[in-house]
């Protein structure tokens, strides 16, 4: 499994509505006066039916963001949108708890609409002026990531009650838009963390370079998770979180190309990954974690096993541009079928 640069099945998009149905006022950044688009209108639909009664199997909170490109166009990532996307590509109900500005122009850029999605994943969507924007830059290899506008913070009270239920919950943080304080009220029977976004910081005020620092979590939530994963790069800010959790349940250190090391009950395997020809790096990480989190949440299948289906997903993940290399379900297993047999016959 290669690292992808970090970047969404029910169906359809709503904003934020309390318990009662009744849509809720972002308590900062007040919602700017303007007239709705068709476009702008349509990316605050109301879920219906089934969609609105059932709850989530795979439940992923966190920003979808806007990734801006040297050309001036915005392409839409986050972990929320690509572990969401690989969840319900490997067959599970997906919702999604974001918040941000979709289908309309910030800063003279034009964001992409979350429609594209609605087939595949359910959305609730809390308002805000912006979504929260990453510029990338690369030197010597190195990434440099400067946030000249964030989304804000995303209020998990206005999840709908059976939705905080889902079988599995993933914490997605990209840029500090989770608050620890409220993940109490989640009661899912798994829940997974990938914590990047509590590592970053930046000027709030007028936005900038983002830098990094260690990973402090409230033992409260370090004692309900689950599984934490985090990159090789982001290790050494978070080593003591990810050891003490694996130590007692799941923790992952993904490795890129070179795949990675499962830390389960006190013990650890490394796994290689699988090599494949590459096509886009975007996104592998987060489509890691999701198969990752599906297959751990089975208690008949080992750490081991978990991680090695999580590293045929993201290894196919690289075929294709952005979500379009996702794989399915049935991909994936006729994928490990035919690695099994290779191996096999060696």
């Amino acid at each position: 499994m290669r690292k992808k640069e970090d970047r969404a099945s029910g169906s359809g998009l709503r904003r934020e509505a309390d318990a009662d149905g009744s849509a809720v006022t972002p308590t900062t950044a007040p919602e700017k006066k303007v007239t709705p688009s068709r476009q702008a209108l349509s990316d605050q639909r109301t879920l219906t039916g089934m969609q609105t009664s059932r709850t989530p199997e795979y439940l992923v909170i966190g920003h979808i963001c806007a990734d801006l490109m040297p050309d001036g166009t915005a392409v839409l990532g986050g972990t929320a949108l690509y572990s969401a996307l690989t969840a319900a590509r490997l067959g599970w109900r997906v919702g999604v708890l974001t918040r941000g500005a979709y289908g309309k122009t910030v800063d003279g850029v034009s964001i992409p609409s979350l429609d594209q999605f609605g087939d595949e994943i359910s959305i609730i969507v809390q308002d805000a002026d912006s979504p929260t924007m990453f510029v990338n830059e690369y030197n010597a290899g190195r990434r440099v990531q400067h946030l000249p506008r964030w989304g804000g913070p995303i209020d998990l009270r206005g999840l709908p009650p059976h939705w905080r239920n889902a079988k599995i919950v993933h914490l997605g943080p990209i840029a500090q838009e989770i608050d620890t304080k409220q993940t109490g009220a989640l009661t899912p029977e798994f829940l997974g963390v990938t914590p990047q976004g509590w590592m970053r910081d930046w000027p709030r005020a007028t936005g900038g370079k983002v830098k990094l620092h260690p990973l402090r979590l409230p033992g409260e939530l370090m004692s309900r998770i689950d599984a934490m994963i985090v990159s090789d790069e982001e290790v050494a800010l978070a080593r003591d979180a990810v050891e003490q959790i694996g130590a007692r349940r799941l923790g992952v250190i993904t490795m890129g190309e070179n795949g990675a090391r499962i830390l389960f009950g006190g013990e650890h395997a490394d796994l290689p990954g699988y090599k494949v020809p590459t096509v886009d790096l975007t996104g592998a990480g987060d489509t890691f974690a999701a198969a990752f989190f599906t297959r751990a949440t089975d208690k008949s299948v080992s750490a081991i096993n978990a991680g090695r289906y999580a590293n045929a997903v993201a290894a196919l993940s690289l075929r294709g541009i952005g979500a379009t290399g996702i794989p399915t379900k049935k991909e994936v297993e006729a994928f490990l079928k035919d690695a099994e047999e290779r191996e096999r016959y060696r």
